[in-house]
């Protein structure tokens, strides 16, 4: 089984570990700080604050999701009030998001909480041992990414 033991000594398993663990342990620290947010929520918030009132199929890209499970997502968070839909004017089809009032206040008690998971995720991390794992995760985005994509891959960051 020399091809399972090739699997095992890639960066894969290692990748998948990590993205896991950071998901749980950021959920884990928005719960025990009391907030009722999810990671992917927090990405949305965090892309409507910069940029609110963006078309829906402009969200999908953005966060990486397919446009049904953003439709869930949104419909998720519109029942919790952090954002609110509206359809435009012009054009029936699309949907405008933005961020509500309380969807602000959300993102607000989330940053330093973010803020503290960062900290403890670096840990004793070097600099350049960061600087390293940056580059080289970029590097592993853009070998899987169609040429196009490349570009858009950087402003899609956290």
């Amino acid at each position: 089984m020399k091809l399972l033991s090739d699997i095992d000594q890639s960066i894969l398993p290692w990748l998948g570990r990590a993205s896991k663990g950071v998901d749980y342990f950021i959920s884990e620290c928005f719960h025990t700080h009391g907030i009722e947010l999810t990671k992917v929520q927090f990405i949305l918030l965090k892309k409507l604050a910069e940029n609110d009132g963006q078309p829906q199929h402009n969200l999908a890209f953005l966060t990486n999701r397919d446009k049904a499970s953003l439709a869930r997502l949104i419909s998720t968070m519109e029942k919790k009030e952090m954002v609110q839909r509206k359809v435009c004017e012009n054009d029936r089809r699309i949907n405008h998001i933005f961020i509500t009032s309380y969807g602000r206040k959300i993102m607000e008690k989330a940053i330093p909480v973010l803020h503290e998971v960062i900290e403890t995720i670096h840990g004793e991390i070097s600099v350049s041992e960061m600087e390293t794992t940056i580059k080289v995760l970029k590097s592993l985005s853009k070998n899987i990414q169609p040429a196009e994509m490349t570009v858009s891959l950087n402003q899609k960051e956290i």
